[in-house]
């Protein structure tokens, strides 16, 4: 039966039109793999041959790394996208960093397909000129893990070898929902525990965490557990008004309304666990139908394009807060501060800083809400200040507990601080200039309101769902 089952795959494989090198959803793809049972699998063998010819071929932006192994020994392969010689971005700020993986489930080939198609679409498109693809390359870090169950995937099984279901391994909730083997124990599995390792030493700072499956046409956010909406809702809501207005009508939903409750899953543990905002890609599962080949490029194709939605858009994805002014009094600070992100941060503070980076003041907490200005005031001794003193803001990148924290320094020559109308002189984070009286007086009322927005971090060297 199998036999005959392939043969019948093999001649509706004949009757598609040759493929184009380069991913276009107005195309039939390369697809990279051969029939095997009733799916297209690409094989680990020929993906570690594919992924180092990449690296070979393209060294200026490809670079090649294990992320530890399977439980066969396997190599878990990440294929690391940049232009490698840049160490920033060009405006000489830290790049941003994502992170995607495929692969969970071994029998849900369109999942490993769309990790592969996003590591060849940039790949080919930089190699040709791509605009769009240069942009990215020099301003960001794609880390993809292709195939992270090569063990199941060479023998057409959801599962890994040791039978256990990978995506329900991870310790977020583990083994708290209705679920079939999720393990003896959270990251009890090779493949999970390479995987969070990866992502503890390499990604902490990532924007954004895609991990793709198959089953049906759907974007899911967390949670898998609960139905409730996540903390960051309205990042998740606002990327949903966005990719279905502009991108694809592709529904995007919470994964415990829109697929089932699931926990232990990677996506949950990426947001949970390491604070990034995540979704799970599913596709449908429609190989080998006849007639169904265009309808399934067309859809890769859609998830392509939200792919590269979120990937040029990553640096929106988390608070990015922007001092307008900085207004000292004799008892008080007064901040106005703009939020140029598409997540909001409920734990900001301002703080002052001396010469010796101890911290003298620090303001009461407040909310800094998605893409939008907010004036706030402290109480604060003016006697604080200090000549070569410096204000730094301090506020976690999105609103779930586990964002990460960053602290960035407001540039003294981006804004203006003042003091009580009767003072009569300019401070300029607590440095005065007695030498140039005449030109403060000058200065004086007058208040440059805008600047670029501040970065600065520390870089570190199917089923269903």
């Amino acid at each position: 039966m199998r036999t005959a089952v392939c043969l019948v795959m093999c001649m509706v494989l004949a009757t598609v039109p040759a493929a184009s090198a380069q991913f276009d959803p107005q195309k039939t793809h390369a697809w990279p793999g051969d029939p095997v049972d009733s799916h297209l699998h690409l094989t680990w063998a020929s993906l570690t041959l594919d992924v180092n010819d990449w690296a070979d071929e393209h060294p200026d932006i490809v670079d090649v790394t294990s992320a530890g192994n399977s439980e066969l020994g396997k190599s878990l392969w990440v294929v690391r996208l940049s232009d490698w010689s840049m160490e920033t971005k060009p405006n000489g700020t830290a790049k941003e960093m994502i992170y995607i993986d495929g692969g969970h489930h071994g029998n849900e080939y369109l999942g490993t397909a769309l990790a592969y198609l996003t590591a060849k679409w940039y790949i080919n498109a930089w190699s040709e000129g791509n605009q769009e693809a240069i942009d990215v390359l020099q301003n960001t870090e794609l880390h993809i893990l292709i195939m992270l169950n090569p063990d199941g995937n060479d023998i057409d099984t959801r599962w890994n070898i040791n039978q256990v279901d990978l995506n329900r391994n991870y310790d977020h909730y583990w083994n708290t929902c209705p679920t079939t083997q999720p393990g003896s124990a959270a990251f009890s599995e090779s493949e999970t525990a390479s995987n969070s390792a990866y992502m503890n030493a390499n990604m902490q700072d990532a924007d954004l965490y895609v991990t793709m499956h198959t089953g049906v046409w759907i974007m899911l956010y967390p949670w898998g557990k609960w139905a409730e909406q996540p903390p960051d809702w309205e990042l998740f809501w606002r990327i949903r008004e966005d990719v279905q207005n502009n991108v694809s009508e592709i529904p995007i939903q919470n994964a415990n309304q829109g697929l089932y409750p699931n926990c232990g899953t990677s996506r949950d543990y990426g947001y949970g666990v390491m604070g990034f905002p995540t979704f799970t890609f599913e596709t449908d599962d429609e190989q080998f139908v006849p007639g169904s080949f265009e309808n399934l490029n067309e859809r890769l194709g859609e998830e392509m394009d939200v792919m590269r939605f979120l990937i040029n858009n990553v640096w929106y994805w988390r608070a990015r807060l922007n001092v307008l002014a900085i207004d000292v009094m004799d008892e008080e600070v007064s901040l106005t501060v703009e939020n140029l992100g598409r997540a909001s941060t409920p734990n900001a503070t301002l703080e002052y800083h001396g010469s010796d980076g101890e911290v003298l003041w620090t303001s009461s907490r407040f909310t800094a809400n998605a893409s939008n200005t907010s004036i706030h005031s402290f109480s604060m001794d003016k006697q604080l200040l200090e000549n070569q003193g410096e204000w730094n803001l301090n506020y976690q990148k999105r609103v779930v507990n586990s964002a990460q924290w960053v602290n960035e320094s407001v540039p003294a020559g981006n804004i203006t601080v003042s003091t009580s109308e009767d003072e009569g002189f300019l401070l300029g984070f607590g440095v005065f200039h007695p030498g140039t009286v005449m030109m403060i007086l000058a200065m004086l009322g007058m208040r440059r309101t805008r600047n670029e927005p501040v970065e600065s971090r520390q870089r570190q060297p199917r089923s269903k769902d």
